[in-house]
């Protein structure tokens, strides 16, 4: 039996388990950004939220002038801070070194071997002047888990766990992110069963 306590998830998705019916949740697919013993944090990446990437931006006084992300949706990352943008992104780095790894933003989180996500209006800012990460998901909102969290809920069977890809995230419609996240695993959705059992 895997010890749960010494999993670490950063750069990992969580697939919801059939018998997770929280609304919110089920059938979500999520990035995780953040995973130590004093809780988790991650984006959902395959729920809209009802705006458009042009809506947003015009929410922020932002022309957008990246005709590539103009129809993307926003996703819905969680039910944390619904309120406030989460921009999840490949790495950007200083063309001129200085820290080592720095980011160019005011405000990244650098996820260990994977993406970055940028809470910064500087990044849109990029965005908005038809510059900034080639590839991008901005949700609105984000998930976490407190101290030993999420430990229990894997304990309950409630998620599948995989290392992430960058193409599920960026090149896959959201629609089909949970069934593409389930192929990385060799499953199919029919495959899974809505009670949860203990091996």
């Amino acid at each position: 039996m895997t010890d749960c306590a010494s999993i670490d998830l950063k750069h990992h998705f969580l697939i919801a388990m059939p018998g997770l019916e929280d609304e919110t949740f089920a059938r979500s697919v999520i990035y995780m950004c953040e995973h130590s013993a004093n809780g988790a944090m991650g984006l959902i990446i395959n729920k809209p939220s009802p705006i458009s990437m042009r809506l947003l931006f015009d929410k922020v006084d932002l022309p957008l002038r990246r005709e590539d992300l103009v129809q993307n949706p926003v996703g819905h990352g969680g039910p944390v801070q619904t309120e406030r943008g989460f921009v999840l992104h490949e790495p950007m780095r200083l063309e001129i070194p200085q820290e080592d790894g720095a980011s160019i933003y005011a405000s990244t989180l650098t996820v260990p071997g994977g993406l970055e996500m940028t809470t910064s209006r500087d990044v849109l800012e990029a965005l908005s002047s038809g510059a900034g990460p080639r590839r991008v998901l901005v949700t609105l909102g984000y998930s976490s888990w407190g101290e030993g969290q999420l430990e229990s809920e894997l304990g309950e069977n409630a998620w599948l766990t995989v290392p992430a890809s960058a193409e599920v995230i960026f090149d896959v419609p959201m629609a089909e992110r949970y069934d593409r996240a389930l192929d990385l695993l060799g499953l199919k959705s029919w495959m899974l069963s809505p009670d949860a059992g203990h091996a």
